[in-house]
Formats: structure tokens, C-alpha cells, sequence
């Protein structure tokens, strides 16, 4: 029986009646409490009576602070609270749900009508419910059965039941235009549509259209690691962000976004993925990109080399002497094996090989290396090695002491003395009057006593040499990790001795430049956090990781044991595995490895839904595992390839090309090059296209328009159409390029374009031979 469509209509206006009521009356609380905010800031210290003159009074005062600080803090938290509730009913104006299901649970005898939409709504009495929050336990029924049996799990149990009929609705402008009765996940009229749409500068909430599998994803709750493996286009990074929502929701008392981190592939990936938990009502997580964290930890000490400058060497600069020895270099500090090798070198530590740098004052070593030494491997061997640290800084630190009050009757304490301008005097009095105990009126006839002030002098001048020693920077990282590279043949093995000298040398001259390449940025760390001890966060609870085939184990690794509380996600497709180091070995056995097979689960996706099927059915053939990704059934044009002469044709061909699918309302429009040194030789050449953006490593948007950019840069994002700028045999020849080739080539939506100067790539033959890309008509 079908759904009356008027009788659908009417209650839709009565549920935007009563959002609209609840919008009103939200929107008077808010604006009431801001206001009581902002005159408990202005008037707090009017409240507070002030008198320390008694112990009664003190506690009077301290009383009296606190109750105000309360009462702020109480209305700044509810006023927070209403705000964020107003925000989501604003969006659920215009689309109040978009589905419903007639669900009888076993035992009773109505049917319930569950309707669903981004956050719940109940009806004037605040007894029954408008509608049910997606991410409800009796929601997951939408996404996960057809009509018949059906089941949820709620706080209290299994609920089980039969799913009579299930709807959809397609509201638009606030109005009902369709609605659909499917016995499918998702009905595809109203999947078509979305993935019909053009492309947009932000990524969007899914959550009318999730997946049986993606809401595998978005619910998985159990075990310490969930890996999601998914095809290009096949929903993986908007399904982990849905996860993330739905995480927010079910643990909201004990979870918050602040305790959430994306290590997302670039800054605008971050841009590009900002608008979605905000769509859905949730503060946004942390966004940070691995090489941030690698900066903020190595920048003032070294110039680290970024991922994509590591790349671009490895696609550009094959004709140099070092080549084959940087890339052997980047797959083995990659490796698991170069962990073990790490772990080996900083065990053998413990008897010898420990390096100090002298401690100075002044220009003058007080405390050698080799004291320094000769006290560390001196203690009691039986000591676990942090602890022969700390007992090795607890003794500098006395030693200092001993030292610094010699240094009271040298000269310089005088001169030092003679110098202090009248503010730094006033300033050095007041703080020793007040260390007495004396009264403010006493402050001003206080005689400093010279021995008093030299102590203060002395005290002062010392404090960063013992903020150093607390910290560690008596020990010389750098030259440990320099040593790491003389000889460690014993600790890493099975590496071809003549490649292993030649990386030892190319680590060693960077070193002495400080200057760190990409490959060993995490290695350096990691050793660096074996001796010292590691600095955790313990603070963060979960951890998302995209585009997980560019980490290498070591990176993992590394992670794990920076945030030894966060349960994990992460998200990856080994076809888009572009990096030097996973190159031909890519796999994801490391990370099942990381918390034991019994803790993680591997959920693969399949059916990829970015793509219409021609293009699909095109670059699913690029990569020699393709026939596993499935298309979705969308129609469109098959990819077209033209061959030019040269780069004159190229471009001229290029410029007409755009406009013809500016005129087709194409929105995004990308060239993708294979460098960025490519890229920006056609950025420059195609200047006459008007707006045309060159977007590079360090872009923080995703921009819309015409871009140019290269294929590394393109992962994670999508455009209306994409233009392969030369998908010739010269410049994609090699094998190593395939993975690269498939990652630009899956960026397209709607329409995929390959230009060639000369005979076109190898990866192209298959394709063009089975009609799976036509020829361009002359």
C-alpha cells in the first residue's frame, strides 16, 4: 500500500511548524543568555566582596569567587549548547528527513513510523518522537535491511521485528516533491541524483544515501583498529567522517571532537573535508597533516624535507647518479625491519655510544661530554635506561648548583649588578621584598642587600641552562643518529652492502648540513623518543588516518606509540599507492600487525560511486586488481583520447576543450599533471584561460573553476571533469607510474579527457583496444 502523497505533505508542514516554533523559542534562549553572560563578565568583580583581612574573610572572598565563576560557566555552557541545537534545526528547515521506515518490533501489535534525518525533533508534549536522529540505534534498520526480518541493537539489547515497508523522500525548497517506496539500501533515484550534481569546494554529509557497507563502517564499535580498504570513489573518507559523527553522538558524554584527530594528506584535503561535521551538528575534530607534526617536533632544529618534495624528486630526477641509492634508501627506513633495526640500536645504547655535548655557561664548557659520559655508563647497569637518564639530569642539576654558587664571587656578577637599569632594580626589589614576606607599603624603603641580589643575578642567568638539562639537550640526538649511519651493518640486515654505504653516506651529508630527507624524519624521532622516553597523548581517543598506502610501517608505528589511547580508522587504497616506498610491495599485513588480528578488522569497499560507469569501466583496467571494484549504474560518456603533435596543438586544443565543458556547466575543471615542475609549465602556457589557478603542495583550499595541479596533489577530491595533460608514452613510460596514472585518471565525476604528444602510454593500449576510451573525431 502506498504512501498518501497529500496526507505526506500535510505532515511536513506540521513538522516545520514545530521546528519553527522550536527555532523561535531557541533562538530567544540564546540571544537571553548571551546577554547574562556578558553582564556576569562585565559585572563580576561587583558581586565579589573582596577583604583578605582575616583567614574568615579570605574564605569569604574565595567562596564568593567561585560561586561567581560557576554561574558564568553555567550559562556560557548552556547558552553553547543552545546555540549548537539552533544551528542544526536551521539546516533541518530545509530538509526535515529524508526517509522512513514501518517497523513492528516482536511482541507488539502497531507499527511504528520511524522517520529519519540528521538530528531527532519530538512533538510539542516532548513525549513522541518527529523524527529519529540517523545515527539512533533504530535508524541503522534504514540502512541495513530490505523488508522482512530486521533487527537493531539498543543500549538494552537486540531488538528484533519486521521491516514492513521502507521510504524515501526527496524534499526540496522546504517542499515534498517526491517520495519512494524501495526495497533496496537506497533507492537509486535518489543515489543518481546526488552523484549527478556537480562537484562543490567542500565535501558533504551522506547520511541520505550511506551504504549497507558504508554503515558497516559508520557503526563499527568494537576492537582497537578498524582499516577500511575501499576503492577510488567508493565512499571511504565520507563514511569516516560520518563514523566520526556517529561517535560523537553514541559516546557524547565521554567523547569530545577535541579528542579526535585527522591526519588528513594535505592542507586542502583539510579544507576540503571541514564542512561535513558541521553540516551534521558536530564541532569539528583536530585536522593535522603528518608533515605539520613532523615540523612542529623537528623545525628548529633541521629543514625536513616534505612527502611531496620527496615525490617529486622520484618522479623528476631519475637521470641523477643518486637515484637508485635515495629510492633503496626511502623504501628501507620505510620498512619494519628498519623499526627492529631502530629498536636494536637504541638497546646497544646501553653500553656504548651514547653522545653528550658539553655543557657551557658564559663561553666556557663547566660540565664535559665526557663527565657527562663517563657518569652515564658509571650507574648501575641493573637501571632501566630512562632511569640512568633521570639519574644522570638529577646529577647535573646538583652539579650545576654547586657551580652556580662559586659563580656569585666572580666579577661578571658585579658588573651585571652595575648595569641593571632603574625598572629591572625596582623590579628585582620588589620580587625579594616580596619573598620576605614584606607589605606593599614596606617594598618602597627595602635596602637590597648586593650578596642577595648577586644570588637573584646568578638564579636568573642559570635558568635556561637548567631548562636545557631538564629537557635533554645535553644529549646530542643528531649525533647519535649521525652514528647510527658509520657502521650498522649489525643491525640492519640483509641490505646489499655497496646500496647500504652509499644510503649511509646521502643520510650522513644531510645530517651535517641539518638538514633531514623525508624517509628518515620519523626514524629520527623514533630514536629520539627511545632514549628520552616518549612524549604520548594520552588526551586523544580516537585517530583517523586517510590515504593510509602514503604511510609507511615506520609511520605507524611511530603512531601507535604517540597516542597509546586512541582507538583507530584507518582509510586506504593500495591502488593509490604513489610513494617510492610502497612501491610494488603494498599491503596493509603491517597494520593488522600493529594491535594483533584480533583487534582489528578489515572492511573492504568494493563498488566505487564517484565515477559514471564508462569512466569506471575505463580505469578499473588501469591497475591489475581492478576487476574487483564494481561500478555503480550511472550513466555517461566514454573517456576520450587525442592525439597531438606537440605542445602547441596541446595547448590550443586544451583551451577549446575547457570552454566546450564550461558551456556543458561543468563547475570544476582539472588538468592533472603528473610533477608539480610539469604542472606549473602548463599553468604557465595555458595563462590565456580566464581564472585558471595552479594549485600547489602548500595550497589551504580546494578550489573550484579551472585548476591545474599535480597528480599527487588531486588525491581525496573530486572534479566534474578532468584533463590528463600528457598521457603519452614519454612522460607516463614506466611501470612505477601506473598507481599514479589510475589516482589522476579516478578524480573525474562526469567527463575524463587524455591528451598525448606522441604515441599515448602503455597504460592506455588495453583500454583503447577493448573501446573502453575512444578516439577523439578530427
Amino acid at each position: 500500500m502506498g504512501l498518501n502523497f497529500q496526507q505526506e505533505k500535510m505532515r511536513l508542514a506540521r513538522v516545520q511548524k514545530t521546528l519553527t516554533e522550536e527555532v523561535d523559542r531557541l533562538e530567544e534562549e540564546t540571544s537571553r543568555r548571551k546577554k547574562e553572560v556578558v553582564h556576569i563578565r562585565k559585572h563580576f568583580w561587583d558581586e565579589v566582596k573582596v577583604n583578605t583581612e582575616t583567614f574568615d574573610d579570605y574564605l569569604e572572598t574565595i567562596i564568593g569567587l567561585r560561586q561567581e565563576a560557576q554561574a558564568l560557566s553555567v550559562t556560557q555552557s548552556i547558552h553553547r549548547h543552545a546555540s549548537k541545537r539552533l544551528s542544526t534545526l536551521h539546516r533541518m528547515q530545509d530538509i526535515p528527513y529524508f526517509g522512513r521506515i514501518d517497523f513492528r518490533e516482536d511482541g507488539a501489535s502497531d507499527v511504528e513510523e520511524i522517520y529519519i534525518g540528521i538530528s531527532s525533533l519530538r512533538d510539542d508534549s516532548g513525549e513522541n518522537f518527529l523524527i529519529y536522529d540517523w545515527r539512533s540505534p533504530i535508524a541503522s534498520v534504514y540502512y541495513d535491511f530490505q523488508p522482512g526480518p530486521a533487527k537493531y541493537a539498543a543500549p538494552g539489547g537486540e531488538v528484533q521485528g519486521e521491516l514492513k515497508k521502507k521510504w524515501q523522500y526527496l524534499i526540496r525548497g522546504r517542499e515534498l516533491e517526491s517520495l519512494f517506496d524501495t526495497s533496496l539500501t537506497i533507492g537509486d533515484e535518489i543515489l543518481q541524483e546526488v552523484l549527478g550534481k556537480g562537484t562543490d569546494k567542500q565535501m558533504h554529509s551522506i547520511v541520505a544515501t550511506i551504504q549497507q557497507e558504508q554503515n558497516r563502517i559508520i557503526r563499527h564499535d568494537h576492537g582497537r583498529l578498524l582499516v577500511v580498504h575501499g576503492a577510488a570513489g567508493s565512499g571511504k573518507t565520507s563514511a569516516a567522517m560520518q563514523r566520526i559523527a556517529y561517535l560523537l553522538y553514541k559516546y557524547r558524554d565521554r567523547l569530545h571532537a577535541d579528542q579526535i584527530i585527522l591526519f588528513s594528506p594535505n592542507s586542502m584535503f583539510s579544507s576540503y573535508v571541514s564542512n561535513v561535521l558541521p553540516e551534521l551538528g558536530e564541532e569539528n575534530m583536530q585536522q593535522v597533516t603528518f608533515q605539520e607534526y613532523l615540523n612542529h617536533r623537528l623545525s628548529k632544529q633541521f629543514q625536513v624535507e616534505n612527502p611531496y618534495e620527496q615525490l617529486e624528486y622520484v618522479l623528476t630526477a631519475e637521470n641523477t647518479s643518486s637515484y637508485q641509492t635515495r629510492l633503496a634508501g626511502i623504501r628501507l627506513k620505510g620498512s619494519s625491519s628498519f623499526v627492529d633495526a631502530v629498536q636494536s640500536y637504541r638497546r646497544s645504547l646501553e653500553y656504548t655510544g651514547m653522545i653528550f655535548k658539553d655543557i657551557t655557561f658564559r663561553g666556557e664548557s663547566i660540565i664535559t661530554a665526557r663527565q657527562i659520559e663517563e657518569r652515564f655508563y658509571n650507574q648501575d647497569a641493573s637501571l632501566r635506561f630512562p632511569n640512568r637518564l633521570e639519574k644522570l639530569k638529577d646529577w647535573l642539576i646538583k652539579k650545576i648548583k654547586e657551580i652556580q654558587k662559586a659563580e656569585r664571587k666572580k666579577p661578571w656578577v658585579q658588573e651585571e649588578i652595575e648595569l641593571l637599569s632603574d625598572d629591572a632594580y625596582h623590579e628585582a626589589r620588589t620580587f625579594l621584598a616580596e619573598k620576605r614576606g614584606l607589605k606593599r607599603e614596606e617594598i618602597a624603603h627595602y635596602e637590597v642587600e648586593p650578596d642577595e641580589l648577586g644570588r637573584l643575578i646568578v638564579h636568573q642567568k642559570w635558568m635556561p641552562l637548567r631548562k636545557k638539562i631538564r629537557s635533554f639537550r645535553f644529549i646530542d640526538f643528531k649525533g647519535i643518529y649521525r652514528q647510527f649511519f658509520d657502521d650498522s651493518s649489525q643491525f640492519v640486515k640483509g641490505e646489499n652492502t655497496a646500496k647500504w654505504s652509499a644510503i649511509c653516506k646521502a643520510t650522513q651529508e644531510m645530517l651535517d648540513e641539518d638538514k633531514l630527507f623525508y624517509e628518515d624524519a620519523a626514524p629520527f624521532l623514533f630514536l629520539k623518543e627511545l632514549i628520552q622516553g616518549f612524549q604520548t597523548n594520552s588526551s586523544i581517543k580516537h585517530l583517523v588516518v586517510d590515504e593510509a598506502q602514503d604511510y609507511t610501517p615506520f609511520q605507524f608505528e611511530f603512531l601507535k606509540r604517540l597516542f597509546p589511547s586512541a582507538r583507530m580508522t584507518v582509510l586506504g587504497d593500495f591502488n593509490q599507492a604513489i610513494f617510492a616506498h610502497a612501491n610494488g610491495r603494498v599491503n596493509f599485513d603491517t597494520l593488522t600487525s600493529l594491535y594483533g588480528r584480533d583487534r582489528t578488522e578489515v572492511i573492504n569497499l568494493a563498488r566505487s560511486y564517484r565515477s559514471t560507469k564508462p569512466i569506471i569501466e575505463c580505469t578499473r583496467r588501469l591497475v591489475p586488481n581492478g576487476g574487483e571494484i564494481i561500478p555503480f549504474e550511472r550513466a555517461g560518456e566514454r573517456p576520450v583520447l587525442k592525439q597531438v603533435v606537440d605542445r602547441v596543438e596541446l595547448h590550443s586544443c586544451i583551451v577549446s576543450q575547457i570552454a566546450a565543458l564550461q558551456r556543458l556547466g561543468h563547475k570544476s575543471i582539472a588538468i592533472i599533471c603528473k610533477s608539480a615542475k610539469e604542472s606549473e609549465r602548463a599553468y604557465e602556457s595555458l595563462a590565456c584561460i580566464k581564472d585558471i589557478k595552479l594549485l600547489k603542495s602548500n595550497s589551504a583550499t580546494y578550489e573550484q573553476g579551472v585548476v591545474v595541479l599535480p597528480a599527487y596533489l588531486s588525491k581525496g577530491v573530486e572534479f566534474d571533469a578532468v584533463i590528463i595533460y600528457d598521457a603519452s608514452e614519454n612522460v607516463y613510460g614506466d611501470e612505477s607510474l601506473r598507481r599514479i596514472f589510475y589516482t589522476a585518471c579516478t578524480r573525474a565525476m562526469h567527463y575524463l579527457q587524455f591528451y598525448s604528444v606522441g604515441e599515448p602510454s602503455p597504460f592506455l593500449r588495453t583500454v583503447l583496444r577493448d573501446g573502453y576510451v575512444q578516439y577523439a573525431s578530427i
